[in-house]
């Protein structure tokens, strides 16, 4: 059970005199309850990528398969995919429309035609899901911080019962504690619910942080596909197509440069830390 893209091709503006490769034969398999980050520059083709995933973007060419099946062919429901494949657009508070948090929570699963008891079912565990407090059901969401109405955003994706979350961009335009709040609880959804997670992020230390597969995106094309601390050892290749490595990448590139024996693969604050504390001990 996975997603998989088979040569996807898509080109803006098809057999005209403005025709430019958006994608271009990328091929990869997700497999459930895989973690992925997805990175690249503005224009890289990641965007364009992950809407393909859940059938809103058709690919010029090559195939999306859902569980083993084209999800364009003949008969196939996109309704129903996009039920089990869940998209979180970046500022996914700004698609927020309803009089509460709990009607906006409660909109996706009407949509599927859940019984009223099933789609009131849906909305709690959600919000309980996100982490967003009883109090704040019945308030407008326009009178959330930023944050809150991220997590009411999400929960209204959740409340549909999705397989696999696509994430853009999800913590963009939120301070240092609401960045970690929603990337715990993301990190949380998949360990306790198994959910595939495909995360895409300008932030290297996040993606070092959290995923456990990165997927690098250049001009339409993935350059990279592997363990971040795979991927981040091409640190001068990343940086040659506008990208980098987590910050503790260079300091202990650096400190290896001066003689310091602190290791390989160390792309996170709290692995610099115990290296450092293991090489004083020793």
């Amino acid at each position: 059970m996975s997603i998989k893209a088979e040569h996807l091709t898509y080109k803006y503006g098809d057999g005209t005199a403005f025709e430019q490769y958006a994608l271009k034969d990328v091929n990869f398999e997700i497999p459930d309850g895989q973690f992925v980050g997805l990175i690249g520059h503005t224009g890289s083709g990641k965007s364009t990528l992950i809407q393909h995933l859940n059938g809103l973007i058709k690919p010029t060419s090559g195939r999306i398969l859902y569980n083993g099946t084209d999800i364009h062919s003949e008969g196939y429901s996109l309704k129903k995919l996009r039920s089990k494949v869940g998209l979180v657009f970046q500022y996914p508070e700004h698609q927020l429309f309803e009089i509460d948090v709990f009607s906006d929570v409660c909109f996706g699963p009407k949509n599927l035609g859940f019984s009223d008891e099933e789609i009131k079912k849906r909305a709690e565990e959600a919000l309980r899901l996100v982490k967003l407090d009883e109090k704040f059901w019945k308030q407008s969401p326009f009178e959330l911080s930023g944050g809150q109405k991220r997590r009411v955003a999400i929960a209204g994706v959740l409340a549909m019962g999705p397989e696999v979350l696509i994430l853009d961009e999800p913590t963009a335009g939120l301070d240092p504690r609401g960045r970690d709040e929603i990337l715990d609880q993301i990190r949380e959804l998949h360990d306790k619910k198994g959910m595939t997670i495909i995360l895409v992020s300008h932030s290297m230390e996040d993606i070092a942080r959290y995923a456990d597969r990165l997927m690098v995106m250049n001009h339409g094309e993935k350059v990279f596909d592997g363990a971040p601390k795979d991927v981040f050892e091409h640190y001068k290749e990343l940086e040659a197509i506008g990208l980098a490595a987590p910050q503790v990448t260079y300091i202990t590139h650096a400190l290896k440069e001066h003689g310091v024996p602190i290791g390989d693969h160390i792309t996170t604050v709290e692995e610099a830390r115990d290296a450092i504390l293991k090489l004083l001990n020793q």
